[in-house]
Formats: C-alpha cells, structure tokens, sequence
C-alpha cells in the first residue's frame, strides 16, 4: 500500500484535461485513485485518460462536462457513480483568464459585461454546481471525502489587468472557508489550494501573453523574462506535478486535520 493510503478512492478533476488538471489526474493515478477527468475538451480529455491507463494501473475515464450547467454537472455524477460507485474527491479546477483592463482609454482590451459574466460563470458558479452535487454524494455514503477549491494569490492581493478573474478566486478562498464550517460534520473537508506562477503550458498562449502584457503596459519579452526572477525568491517558476502532489497529500488521512484553509503553492512570492 502507498503511504497515502488512497488506493481505490475516486477523484473527479474538472479541467482535467489539460495544465494543473491534467497533472493532478496524473499524481491520483500514480498512487492507485481512480480518477475521472472531466473537461470540455473531448480530444484532451480521451488523450490524458489513455495516457493514464497506459501508464498506471488503475481506473480512469473521461466525462464532457460544462461546469457552468446544473444539468451537465449532475450527469458528470452519475456517470461516476455508474462506472466507479463512489465519489471520494473533487477538484474543482476548470476555469478561464481573459486579461481586460477596467477602463481602456485605448479601447483595445477594456472589461465588457459579456467576459465578466464568462469568468464568474465558469469560475465561481462553476465551483459552486460541482462542489454541490459532489457534497451530496459524498453526505449520501456516510463516508465523507475532500472538495479542493483552486484558487490563486491574486485571490487576496488583486492583479492588474485581472481584477475579474482575481475576484472569483477571492471568491474560492470564501466559499473553502464557509463550506468547511457546513460540511465537515459530515466528514467532508474543503482545502483551497492557490498555485504561484507556474511552469509554461499549452495554456499560455501567446494571445494570452500578449494580453497581460498589454494591461500592464509591458511588452511580451518584459513579461516572460519577469515571470520568476523578478518576485519569486526560490528564483523559479513552479512545476505543476508540485501543486498535484500536494492536493495527493492534502487528499490523504495523512492531511486529515488540514480544512477551511487555503495552501498557497508559490515559492515565497507575495505582492508585498
């Protein structure tokens, strides 16, 4: 048995698919969870869960799932519950970046309605569905589990060109803390888990950069040459198999006294 002791439990990742998420579903596998990788990214999605059944010896399937929809969530339930019969974990992890600036004298990447009403949908609402249907199952088996929450620094300290996107991370830090005071007399811990700047992904497009550089009135070099040196003190950015293998610890009766807390994962940085 693998000292986590968490051979056999079933963890649903959304935005499994890919960056943080895909490195998570990859971390559960490697210690025996069975894990669902649920993603709006169908060719994604059956890669990573090929990849895991390739390389670990345990259960892994993929569910489309649009975290923004009651009904869609509830099915990713079902369906986990129809091929694994349990849901011991959820990481809430799906959720989008649009850099915008509140007010944009230029016009070129000011905040409109439409991407606030994306971001909080997909972000917050999102948490909110999924932790939900998942709480539900978990109270239902009388056996508990744990709800991760991704959250972020900026959560607390705001970003520029990315005041949206930090509220709904505010947000997470909020809902980790009051769900915890409703849930843990049913055995059920919530951990908040907010990553620092990690390593590059398929996720940080050059649109994207392009964007946060605009907002912060940088150019794309000035922004990717600041990414560690400038505010991290270990000097480097963070590898994301270090955020999965701490939510395989916090997921663990090793961590089981860890809840209505949030982890911060980011090498020392702060804003301070």
């Amino acid at each position: 048995m693998n000292w986590l002791g968490l051979e056999g439990k079933v963890a649903i990742v959304t935005g499994g698919a890919q960056g943080i998420g895909k490195a998570c579903c990859d971390a559960f596998a490697e210690v025996g969870v069975k894990v669902v990788v649920a993603d709006v990214n169908a060719e994604a999605g059956h890669k990573t869960v090929a990849e895991i059944t390739r390389k670990f010896k345990t259960g892994a399937f993929f569910v489309m799932v649009d975290v923004t929809n009651k009904k869609s969530v509830e099915e990713m339930i079902t369906s986990t519950l129809e091929k694994f019969g349990r849901v011991d974990i959820l990481v809430n992890n799906a959720g989008i970046l649009i850099p915008r600036l509140l007010v944009d004298p230029a016009g070129k990447e000011e905040l409109s309605e439409q991407i606030l009403d994306k971001m909080i949908a997909i972000n917050q609402k999102g948490y909110f569905l999924c932790a939900q249907a998942a709480a539900r199952e978990m109270i239902k088996s009388g056996k508990g589990g744990v709800i991760f929450n991704m959250s972020s620094e900026s959560g607390l300290e705001g970003s520029e060109g990315q005041s949206v996107y930090a509220s709904t991370k505010c947000a997470a830090y909020s809902m980790t803390r009051s769900w915890a005071k409703e849930l843990g007399k049913y055995k059920i811990r919530v951990i908040g888990v907010a990553p620092g700047i990690m390593e590059a992904t398929a996720l940080r497009t050059e649109e994207y950069e392009r964007a946060v550089a605009y907002t912060r009135g940088i150019t794309v070099e000035q922004l990717r040459a600041g990414y560690a040196k400038t505010s991290i003190p270990l000097g480097r950015s963070g590898k994301l198999s270090e955020v999965a293998d701490t939510l395989c610890f916090l997921a663990s009766d090793r961590a089981g006294y860890i809840h209505g807390t949030t982890i911060n994962i980011s090498g020392g940085k702060s804003r301070g």
